[in-house]
């Protein structure tokens, strides 16, 4: 029961996503009020195939299998295990020492004066005040280029010189001088002791007796060994197939604008069958779309290689008929 009704469900997704699919690819067309669609047969296209084709059922037989034979290798002892007394020499082994030579002793010393080189700076010349010719003056400026002066209304005389009161920095000198900063003095220095390294043979394990045993003694011998014995084996081979390539004609559809009664009168059916019949394919300009008028629409399709089934637009079109009008 619950694999019906999951059926059912499935069922209604699948009308629901082709409906949607239907208006996703009519929502191309960007139709306007009173345009009519349908899905028609276009152009038949012939599309290759493959088949997969039996050229040899399946079959069985049978073989002889024959035993299958190893060689193993067989592990026998040919002399048993024997001991004995074995004298080991002593192991010597060299050791390096440090022994000291001279012991650590004290001894005076002289250090020289050290002297370090110093740099002083020396006052030439104090900071003073003075009167300096400036430029670039702000305000009134001469009526010419030359450096005559201007009487002014007020009877100022204006001559263009800048005179600026500015401030000369002093002037130092470095002098550079060698003077000792530690005098001469003596020391009493600590020599350290010194050593010598050497090197001398000792005794690492002394001489022993020890007990050695001498293994036992073993060969391989190969024996065969049957792993499997005679049988009769059923092979299966399998069928033989082959792909075969085939033809079809699919026939292709897509989204036409056509003709219908919710947007075509009598009279424009009449004025198509009229000009279907000039066109040479003959029937009755009633203004009633029936089987007459449908067999000679698909044939005029067929002949001009139009999309089939419906009065589409463009057919109308290709007769000399505004579709609209």
């Amino acid at each position: 029961m619950f694999r019906a009704f999951f059926l059912t469900i499935s069922a209604l997704f699948g009308i629901v996503s082709l409906a949607n699919a239907q208006i996703s690819s009519l929502a191309a067309h960007n139709a306007m009020e009173g345009q009519c669609f349908a899905r028609v047969v276009m152009q038949e296209v012939t599309e290759t195939y493959d088949v997969r084709m039996e050229v040899s059922p399946e079959k069985t037989r049978q073989s002889f299998i024959p035993a299958v034979y190893r060689t193993e290798n067989i592990r026998v002892e040919i002399k048993q295990e024997t001991r004995r007394f074995k004298t080991v020499p002593a192991v010597y082994e060299t050791v390096t020492e440090r022994v000291m030579v001279r012991a650590a002793r004290e001894e005076l010393v002289t250090l020289p004066a050290r002297y370090e080189t110093v740099s002083e700076r020396i006052l030439v010349e104090p900071e003073k005040v003075v009167w300096k010719s400036g430029s670039g003056l702000y305000g009134r400026q001469t009526a010419s280029s030359t450096d005559e002066a201007v009487a002014m209304p007020s009877g100022e005389i204006l001559t263009g010189e800048v005179l600026c009161r500015v401030v000369e920095p002093a002037k130092y000198r470095t002098v550079t001088k060698t003077v000792m900063g530690e005098p001469a003095r003596t020391e009493v220095r600590q020599i350290p002791a010194e050593y010598k390294t050497i090197t001398k043979a000792v005794v690492k394990t002394p001489p022993q007796v020890v007990e050695e045993v001498i293994p036992a003694e073993y060969t391989t011998i190969p024996v065969r060994v049957m792993v499997s014995p005679d049988r009769f084996e059923t092979e299966t081979i399998p069928a033989v197939y082959e792909t075969v390539q085939r033809e079809r004609v699919v026939p292709r559809t897509q989204w036409e604008e056509v003709l219908c009664e919710t947007n075509a009168t009598r009279t424009k059916v009449a004025e198509i069958q009229r000009a279907l019949t000039r066109a040479g394919y003959y029937t009755a300009p009633d203004g009633i779309f029936g089987p007459r008028t449908l067999a000679a629409m698909e044939a005029y399709q067929k002949d001009k290689a139009l999309p089939a089934g419906y009065m589409t637009v463009e057919t109308v079109r290709s007769l000399g008929i505004n579709p609209y009008a």
